[in-house]
């Protein structure tokens, strides 16, 4: 029979084993007062997921949500269909207390505009203080197929500092609804600039 003991030194944990996979590192960014961040190389038929993991965001103005937009024009337009859900965990630092929520504020039906990863602008991640940050990632899965939609996800936290700090935890997830090809995303503010942080590109093999 065979038990943990044995299966983890036994068992090919490779990027060829089945079920397994490794990370490449295409390309990492960082800001500096940046308007936003674009990937417009990398994403192609190479790999069938993209992970983009975001280190440490942190905004110039309060108030603004963290965004993303794809593209099938290698950039020239951010604007595909998209139908989109999402829903937020919290808790303060003060008080403890906190909530699970649906957002039908953050979400989108059919539409073009950019998804929040944070919260609508109003609630977004405050730049007050300097230590407020956002950390977090997202999936784009088959993003070449020319077959099918695209399917995405991704996981953040960060920290609000309204009336009482908050960490909120966001989990978001959707679709691109075109068989066009996506060769390229965006990452912005709702308003202001990207003042400092890291957005890492990743296949997965």
């Amino acid at each position: 029979m065979t038990t943990y003991s044995n299966l983890k030194y036994d068992h090919p944990f490779s990027s060829n084993a089945t079920g397994t996979g490794s990370l490449t590192l295409i390309s990492s960014q960082t800001a500096s007062a940046s308007t936003n961040i674009s990937f417009t190389s990398g994403i192609d038929s190479t790999y069938d997921e993209y992970i983009f993991k975001f280190i440490n965001i942190h905004p110039s103005v309060d108030d603004a949500s963290f965004q993303f937009n794809m593209s099938t024009d290698n950039g020239s337009n951010y604007n595909v269909i998209k139908t989109t859900t999402w829903f937020q965990a919290y808790t303060s630092e003060d008080t403890g207390g906190g909530n699970l929520s649906y957002d039908g504020n953050a979400d989108l039906a059919q539409s073009t505009s950019y998804q929040p990863i944070s919260r609508e602008a109003g609630v977004g991640v405050s730049g007050a203080n300097s230590d407020d940050s956002l950390s977090g990632y997202i999936y784009l899965f088959a993003p070449s197929s020319t077959t099918y939609v695209k399917h995405f996800l991704g996981v953040n936290n960060y920290i609000y500092s309204g009336g009482e700090t908050n960490s909120f935890n966001n989990f978001l997830g959707g679709y691109a609804n075109t068989t066009s090809a996506i060769n390229a995303i965006d990452f912005k503010f709702s308003s202001g600039n990207i003042d400092d942080g890291t957005i890492l590109m990743y296949g997965v093999k």
